[in-house]
């Protein structure tokens, strides 16, 4: 089965908005074993529409829109592809009651421009939008199958999931399943060098990808049988972890603050941490994956010298060492953990351009005992927050 997919909005021409729709689906589609073979964007002109439709009808299997069905006058997906089949649109009594129910819900009057989203063509299913007012379209005919979303992400995510995936599972003979494996510390050249020999007929197929917690490889295996694609990828796998090893933090929904979580959690440690440079961010990223946290005791932000000893860094140290050192990086882990007292210490300090040291330096120290500080020159802060996490993983896996 050949799947198009195709992605209805000015705003994106116009760089107003990123097309997440389009990646959401493209990553849903190999676990129905359906390939994806073009994506397209195009704005509300009926004419463009109706062109892109055309082509899409000619050469897939299965064809699925995004965008375009609200209630105003550049809302043009329905009109388009009644032009493209040559029916008529109609407005469809249950899905008007259903509309004006739902206005009725929220005390609200129903414009007339909101009869739109009532209209079906003769091919056209309705399909149930529990998250918006615009009902998705299921068209199946001359052996094709056209889908119309919504655009809005949360819309379309939960028709995805609730009506549209159900209807398609078992369309296609192939079963496809993919693993990815997620690394910090080697560059994506790196990586390549070492997994792609691993892999010459094509299938299991390897794909090598940068993304901000690191490189990341995919393995996807495609066969007729579940298990034998599972035995595919549990084979691969093992080969990758072989080459890559100890750079290998996490797999496929894994994120690096939900691995060093989880395993803070598992041996009941608390975390305390200190920062210089990255303001905060590491706080940030590991409150913004889990809420309230219950291993994190608190975060301090350190930016100045004297903050430092306030929390308690020894003004000797600084003084001696510079407060952008390793030795600094370690005494900063060490106060937070003794301030908040929490079980793990985590020490970062770093500096973007001063003579005589490299722009973008930063130590990150980990206080547990064990672990020595460790020089990273990440880009951003984010990048820097991801290096830390990394290390703290490490640190708790060699704990064990």
């Amino acid at each position: 089965m050949k799947a198009e997919i195709i992605s209805i909005g000015t705003e994106l021409l116009l760089g107003e908005i990123v097309d997440t729709d389009a990646a959401f689906l493209a990553g849903q589609l190999p676990l129905l074993g359906i390939d994806l073979y073009w994506v397209s964007e195009v704005g509300d002109t009926e004419t463009d529409l109706v062109e892109v439709l055309n082509r899409a009808w000619q050469r897939s299997d299965l064809i699925l829109t995004t965008g375009g069905l609200g209630p105003t006058d550049d809302d043009m997906t329905r009109q388009a592809i009644a032009a493209m089949l040559g029916e008529k649109i109609e407005i469809e009594p249950s899905l008007e009651n259903n509309l004006r129910q739902r206005f009725r819900q929220f005390d609200m009057e129903m414009p007339l421009t909101n009869l739109r989203q009532a209209s079906v063509i003769p091919s056209a299913r309705p399909i149930t939008n529990a998250a918006g007012t615009a009902p998705g379209w299921w068209v199946e005919k001359d052996g094709r199958i056209l889908v119309a979303m919504p655009g809005p992400p949360r819309e379309l995510q939960e028709m995805w999931q609730k009506e549209i995936q159900p209807r398609l599972r078992g369309r296609s003979s192939s079963i496809i399943l993919s693993r990815t494996l997620k690394t910090f510390g080697l560059s994506e050249a790196a990586v390549g060098e070492k997994v792609f020999p691993l892999f010459t007929s094509g299938n299991p197929a390897l794909g090598v990808y940068a993304k901000a917690d690191g490189i990341q490889v995919r393995l996807t295996a495609r066969t007729e049988s579940q298990e034998k694609a599972a035995k595919m990828i549990a084979v691969g796998e093992a080969s990758i972890r072989a080459v890559l090893g100890e750079s290998i933090w996490g797999t496929d929904s894994d994120t690096l603050e939900t691995v060093a979580g989880r395993l803070l959690m598992e041996k009941g440690f608390s975390l305390a941490i200190m920062e210089d440079y990255s303001g905060g961010s590491l706080v940030a990223a590991i409150t913004d994956s889990l809420e309230n946290p219950p291993f994190l005791k608190g975060g301090l932000v350190a930016s100045s010298s004297e903050a430092k000893i306030a929390f308690g860094v020894s003004a000797g140290v600084i003084s001696r060492y510079g407060a952008v050192s390793p030795q600094v990086a370690q005494a900063m882990a060490e106060a937070a953990r003794v301030l908040l007292k929490a079980n793990i210490g985590v020490g970062i300090t770093g500096l973007q351009e001063i003579a005589g040291k490299s722009a973008g330096l930063v130590y990150i120290s980990i206080a547990d005992g064990k672990s020595q500080p460790v020089i990273s020159r990440p880009r951003g802060k984010r990048r820097m927050a991801v290096a830390a996490l990394f290390e703290l993983r490490k640190a708790l896996i060699s704990g064990d």
